[in-house]
């Protein structure tokens, strides 16, 4: 593979890896969603709600309609665990062994996290025996039902000990999340949950590592060196040579996009998109919505370098300084990033609120883009159960109108 692709088609390249690329042609099934977060390798979990969690939504942008609760059950069927990864995640379980030896090498290694939850723990001997003997004792707890008024201010929260204590050991491999009941996490032993487990299974620290490097790579389509660590939130160093003797091994290829020096890589599962994007046989058709948190777009500076899109997440900056709104939700068009707006679902009144919509400076409004999008929100809107749909402002103004009129 000698030919450059363009910058649109590396990024068609990656919207098809991600599953990005053309609408579904079939009602989404319990088994899509799993295989959806397999493709992903992972699904990061947020809790601000002011439309669907950003786990359902990401769902969402890739399935179209579904039932959320089937990502509840995979959890607690044991098809998932949830753990850290590029931040805390819902994984495939039959990546578990991966994430074991990141807790063993950030234990042995000193890591701040595990080092300060050690400590924690030798200075609440304690608090720790109780939530492990109530454990053995009498199953999956969630935090809430330990009552207490002591509340310690940590270094990550402030909250109560038993949290605390379930947290330490969630961390280190003791516990594991059962389920979730109304998107609390409920604790168990990992015994309980992974009775057969064989830690004989455990890959090496470099096995981790050229894994990971991998699963990023598959997971994007098309990868350079600068984004491949950010994906599982693994060290920098090393990694431009990690990749190189990758692809010396035949487990990568090289490729190269015009306008972007240096190489970029490819998984093998992945060459006929390639082959496909330069003979113009890959163009997406999708429209929809992203969630903040979405692989497409939670590294900022390659959807920046990729798609022209500037973006960031507003919900933490305060609200006289936002340019764009709250939780802003990137609008995927056709292989571009074109836009994005600033939604609230009022389940109460069965209303969708589109605050503002902000088209990215030169996109050219064509009467396609409008029926898509108006579709997309449509589907959207439906799915929350607010089939009202208001529109309140948009830059340009013109297009609030055009989008009333479309849906």
């Amino acid at each position: 593979m000698t030919n450059k692709l363009s910058l649109q088609m590396a990024r068609n390249v990656m919207l098809a890896a991600q599953g990005l690329d053309r609408p579904r042609d079939q009602p989404a099934t319990k088994a899509d969603v799993l295989e959806v977060i397999r493709r992903m390798s992972l699904l990061q979990i947020d809790t601000i709600h002011v439309v669907a969690r950003s786990p359902y939504l990401v769902l969402w942008g890739r399935l179209g309609d579904y039932r959320p609760a089937w990502l509840d059950e995979l959890l607690t069927e044991g098809a998932l665990f949830e753990y850290w990864a590029h931040a805390l995640c819902f994984i495939p379980i039959e990546e578990y062994a991966l994430y074991r030896r990141q807790m063993l090498d950030g234990i042995q290694n000193k890591v701040w996290a595990y080092e300060w939850a050690a400590k924690w723990a030798q200075e609440h001997t304690k608090v720790m025996k109780k939530v492990r003997t109530h454990l053995q004792k009498n199953g999956a707890v969630r935090s809430a039902e330990f009552e207490t008024k002591r509340h310690v201010l940590g270094r990550w929260w402030n909250r109560k000990e038993e949290k605390d204590a379930l947290e330490i050991m969630f961390l280190t491999g003791e516990v594991m999340i059962a389920r979730r009941q109304n998107f609390q996490r409920v604790y168990d032993l990992r015994e309980r949950i992974l009775p057969d487990w064989e830690a004989a299974a455990l890959p090496s620290s470099e096995e981790l590592q050229r894994t990971l490097a991998l699963r990023a790579v598959r997971a994007l389509g098309i990868a350079f060196p600068a984004w491949v660590p950010d994906y599982f939130r693994v060290p920098k160093t090393g990694m431009p040579k990690r990749l190189e003797a990758l692809a010396q091994e035949g487990l990568l290829r090289q490729v190269e996009v015009k306008g972007l020096g240096g190489h970029a890589y490819v998984h093998p599962d992945h060459i006929h998109l390639i082959e496909q994007a330069l003979s113009g046989n890959l163009e997406p058709t999708l429209t929809t919505l992203l969630s903040p948190f979405d692989p497409l777009v939670w590294d900022r500076d390659r959807a920046l370098t990729l798609f022209d899109f500037n973006y960031k997440i507003e919900c933490y900056t305060p609200a006289a300084k936002r340019r764009y709104g709250y939780f802003t939700l990137p609008i995927l068009h056709r292989g571009r990033l074109i836009g994005r707006l600033d939604p609230k679902a009022h389940r109460a009144q069965g209303m969708f609120e589109i605050k503002a919509l902000h088209m990215e400076p030169g996109v050219r409004v064509t009467q396609r883009l409008v029926t898509d999008l108006a579709a997309a929100l449509h589907r959207l809107a439906e799915w929350h159960g607010t089939a009202d749909i208001v529109i309140r402002q948009s830059d340009p103004p013109q297009v609030a109108a055009l989008l009333k009129a479309a849906l």
